[in-house]
């Protein structure tokens, strides 16, 4: 197999190269036909023109409301005055957003009267017309006329995917021709480098090497190395490109961008998937330790000062921008990503280490309480997440929030019509106002782009921090399926759906399998409950896929996510570290091309790929 690993070296160079020729010419599509009267307004990503026609004899106010918001106050966009004489219209242009539906709600001025509404969702860099007519004295008339047609975004995507998959299809099919008899025989002939003769050699013998006979060796063999999982570190990897890439920015696109509040994104999905996976790593490794004959005070010793690390290194690292001027204690974020995993990891590594099993073969399989073991033989540890989660839901919904309604869990500002403009995030938000004060805290959350608010908030604060806990010890809980049930695939994958069903089943009670309605929402801001087990759900089924693929049919080695999944620290805080330099970001020549900023992010992770591949084969792995 050493012959394919040099071709994957390849492969992944030409990444970039082929990405920068094949997508940039997409950036000539972004263009659009203006209409006349639009031509000194530039417009930006997400944007259309629209215009107002009134042709009715007072004045209206046209007001907007999204449709991605949850009972939100509609904002006035403008005036439009009367039209000078009957059959002349006046015009006013705007400028709508348009990343959802919008409807747009018109009035007539000073009563403030409804005439009618519009519900459309308008295309990027589209150019409308709205028309609004008094048919007979009494009804009036809203149509929308399309003027020029908007552009589609979505083909540097289209186009990137494809690249991508054929790339994928590409190295599939080289790697097996590569693996053929006939065609490495062909390569060894051709080749006269000092690979091919200790190959040779290896495989004959070379003429002064002695062979020894069994008596010769009176020692016992070494033990076997313990065999790792791939399928664990490309599940990693998985989560933390897609991390990188929408961090990055993700070509701008709206679904790589943080749910605003309730629901799911693309990007919400990952760092879940990464406290998961980090739980089952903690189940391999503390096992993987014990049998080696460390104690556990050492071990827990080890999780204590691993966990300072991460979370100094969060703090004083990753938080603080210093291409921004040095640091500045008085506004200095607390939380953070690292300083939410070194806590998690610290829990739930020591709940671990409270109930984990040295030897977990003397079990009797035949037991009536066997298919429980998971849970059973581990139920102290069981009982502290019980009990954790009891202290989340009681804070959440019994704490009195000043100003606040008792368990509210909507983001403020203009939503719930207005009427909790300060309560964003309800307990949460309050208790780390109140612990670490608003100026240690994320000063500008996802919740401020379609609800308006002003109250800082922050996406991992202190009561999240609890579910988080809850996530990484079901991750725990796949790594003891998988010591319980080693090389029993079937029952492996058996448990793995069973969980990810039940999981599965408790989000839509949960969630009523809606985006509002339901009694504990997903929200990835709140980290509420339902977005920790319908993440698992979605974690469990991704893992038998990549299980089953990689370690039990091995039709894929896991490239590429491997690779950065066996250097997640280092890819991680470089990633932050580097972000403003070159070549991860540039100078581009339209900044408001989402073609750009696609190839621009798309590289930028592609080179993060490239540097942990070389770490790799370098062997160099930073571990803290």
């Amino acid at each position: 197999m050493a012959q394919p690993k040099k071709y994957e070296l390849f492969f992944l160079a030409v990444i970039s190269l082929v990405v920068a020729i094949g997508v940039a010419p997409l950036t000539a599509e972004i263009s659009f036909s203006r209409h006349p009267h639009h031509k000194s307004i530039a417009l930006k990503m997400d944007e259309a023109f629209l215009t107002i026609n009134n042709e009715l004899d007072t004045e209206i106010v046209v007001s907007w409301m999204s449709d991605h918001c949850y009972q939100c106050l509609y904002q006035q966009l403008g005036l439009v005055p009367a039209g000078p004489s009957p059959g002349i219209p006046s015009s006013i242009d705007f400028i709508v957003g348009t990343q959802h539906g919008i409807t747009l709600q018109l009035n007539k001025s000073p009563v403030n009267l409804e005439l009618c509404t519009v519900p459309f969702h308008f295309g990027e860099h589209g150019n409308y017309s709205v028309w609004v007519k008094d048919l007979n004295g009494s009804v009036v008339n809203c149509s929308v006329v399309t003027d020029a047609d908007p552009v589609n975004s979505y083909i540097p995507i289209l186009i990137a995917f494809v690249f991508f998959a054929g790339l994928t299809v590409v190295s599939a099919i080289g790697g097996t021709i590569l693996g053929l008899d006939f065609v490495r025989s062909i390569l060894l002939r051709l080749s006269n480098s000092m690979e091919t003769e200790r190959l040779i050699n290896s495989e004959l013998g070379s003429p002064g090497r002695i062979v020894e006979t069994a008596s010769d060796n009176i020692l016992p063999p070494a033990p076997a190395p313990s065999k790792r999982l791939r399928s664990l570190d490309t599940f990693r990897g998985i989560s933390l490109v897609i991390m990188v890439f929408v961090n990055y920015g993700g070509g701008r696109y709206w679904f790589f961008r943080h749910e605003s509040w309730n629901g799911l994104t693309v990007a919400d999905l990952v760092f879940p998937w990464f406290v998961f996976i980090m739980g089952t790593s903690i189940a391999m490794s503390v096992n993987s330790l014990l049998r080696s004959g460390l104690s556990r005070s050492a071990l827990l010793w080890k999780a204590v000062w691993r966990s300072m690390q991460l979370f100094l290194i969060g703090v004083f690292v990753v938080n603080p921008n210093y291409c921004q001027g040095p640091l500045s204690w008085d506004s200095l974020r607390v939380p953070g990503v690292l300083q939410r995993l070194a806590w998690s990891y610290l829990v739930v590594a020591c709940l671990d280490l409270l109930v984990a099993r040295t030897r977990l073969n003397n079990l009797p399989m035949d037991a009536w309480w066997y298919p429980g073991s998971e849970i059973l033989l581990y139920w102290p540890a069981w009982l502290c997440v019980v009990v954790l989660e009891t202290v989340w839901l009681c804070l959440t919904f019994l704490l009195p929030v000043p100003g606040c309604p008792t368990g509210y869990l909507g983001p403020g500002g203009i939503g719930d019509m207005g009427l909790y403009t300060n309560c964003t995030g309800g307990a949460a938000g309050y208790i780390d106002r109140w612990l670490l004060g608003d100026n240690h805290i994320y000063q500008t959350p996802s919740s401020r782009v379609l609800y308006a608010t002003h109250m800082p908030y922050d996406p991992e604060g202190v009561l999240g921090s609890i579910n988080s806990i809850l996530m990484a010890f079901l991750g725990l809980q796949a790594g003891k399926i998988i010591l319980h049930y080693r090389d029993l695939h079937s029952k492996i994958i058996t448990r793995f759906l069973i969980w990810g069903l039940v999981l599965g089943i408790i989000s839509a009670v949960l969630t009523n399998c809606s985006r509002n309605k339901g009694f504990i929402p997903v929200n990835k801001n709140l980290w509420s409950l339902s977005y920790v087990t319908t993440l698992a759900c979605f974690a469990f089924v991704m893992l038998v896929l990549v299980y089953y693929t990689v370690d039990v049919k091995k039709w894929w080695s896991g490239a590429p996510f491997y690779y950065p999944g066996m250097n997640s620290i280092l890819v991680y805080i470089g990633h932050e570290v580097f972000e403003d330099y070159f070549p991860f970001r540039w100078r581009m020549a339209d900044s408001q091309s989402h073609a750009e900023h696609l190839i621009q992010n798309l590289l930028a992770t592609s080179c993060w790929v490239f540097i942990s591949f070389i770490l790799y084969r370098k062997k160099i792995f930073w571990k803290i």
